[in-house]
């Protein structure tokens, strides 16, 4: 065998055992390891690699839905858990990516995120009038907690500047600054139940209260679109809770940069759905994957060619 044929024999098996030696690597960008869009990427991550041929994926720590949208925004390979409201933002070019718009697509509608104001007995907060004057975190940077937490504490009337002392923390982050007396109270959205928050719950001597505040949607979706939704949180998710929580309710989308190619989005998105119960024992939260939620309404960005592709076999037209 001479020296080309030796350097080449070990791509060619590659690419006759499945393209492995050809691997094309992708990144999942999620969130903080406090939330649900880690664990759930990272099962993801591990299902694509899998069971993708020549696909490797990975799955990233990041601040969260506005630092995944600006990764995407590199033409990097990049996938993006990321909150509708924020995405809308980036696909337009608005408030945290202002004159930067982003072109993305939607490969997915995943689950609900649902927005907890939360605190614990003794902080003197139980509605959200309450926060006035008090030490809140409103969510890391880079998250789209914040862009929610803003919008909610102006639906309710208050000043996000003004009206209280306020902290940029992980949902991780503001559980431990809650049970060390440093805030009174934080936001967070994401799926149910966040390990953070049930770590809270859970904790001794500590009673958590889920503030209400589904009747701030009405406000919230008059200024921003038809992006929110009157929703409850259940009184059996966390620990100590006495009734349900009625909260606001965004959803969560996978997208990709626009010039993701169709082969890679469609195999994404059916490997995913036909993988389902793999990710389901990462996170219950993937129990909400589903084809019945994969609708142009659904979603602010329009849908990936790939993922339209894979939702017409299914059954499921999707303009393009």
């Amino acid at each position: 065998m001479n020296f080309w044929n030796r350097l080449l024999a070990p791509f060619v098996l590659g690419a006759l055992l499945g393209g492995s030696a050809w691997a094309q690597n992708i990144s999942i960008a999620t969130g903080g390891t406090g939330g649900v869009y880690y664990p759930l990427g990272g099962g993801m991550a591990a299902v694509l690699s899998k069971h993708v041929p020549g696909l490797q994926a990975t799955a990233e720590v990041t601040g969260g839905s506005v630092d995944n949208l600006k990764l995407i925004s590199t033409g990097k390979p990049y996938l993006g858990m990321v909150m509708s409201d924020a995405a809308q933002d980036a696909l337009k070019g608005v408030d945290k990516f202002n004159g930067n718009k982003v072109p993305l697509k939607t490969l997915m509608v995943m689950y609900p995120n649902r927005m907890h104001v939360v605190s614990i007995e003794g902080k003197g907060v139980s509605k959200m009038s309450d926060l006035k004057g008090k030490r809140v975190s409103t969510g890391a940077p880079g998250s789209a907690t914040e862009v929610m937490a803003f919008r909610l504490i102006e639906a309710v009337g208050l000043d996000k500047d003004k009206d209280m002392k306020r902290e940029r923390l992980s949902v991780a982050e503001s559980v431990n600054a809650l049970k060390d007396g440093k805030i009174d109270a934080f936001f967070w959205v994401g799926g149910l139940p966040t390990a953070a928050v049930t770590d809270l719950a859970n904790t001794p001597g500590t009673k958590i209260k889920m503030v209400d505040h589904a009747d701030a949607v009405a406000a919230m979706n008059k200024k921003y679109g038809n992006l929110y939704i009157e929703d409850v949180i259940d009184k059996s998710i966390y620990k100590g809770m006495e009734a349900d929580n009625k909260q606001a309710t965004v959803m969560n989308i996978l997208v990709a940069h626009e010039n993701l190619d169709e082969k890679t989005a469609y195999n994404i998105i059916k490997t995913v759905f036909e993988k389902k119960d793999e990710l389901v024992a990462v996170h219950k939260e993937a129990i909400n994957f589903k084809l019945d939620s994969q609708k142009a309404s659904a979603s602010p960005i329009p849908f990936h060619p790939g993922a339209i592709r894979y939702y017409a076999e299914k059954g499921i037209k999707i303009a393009p």
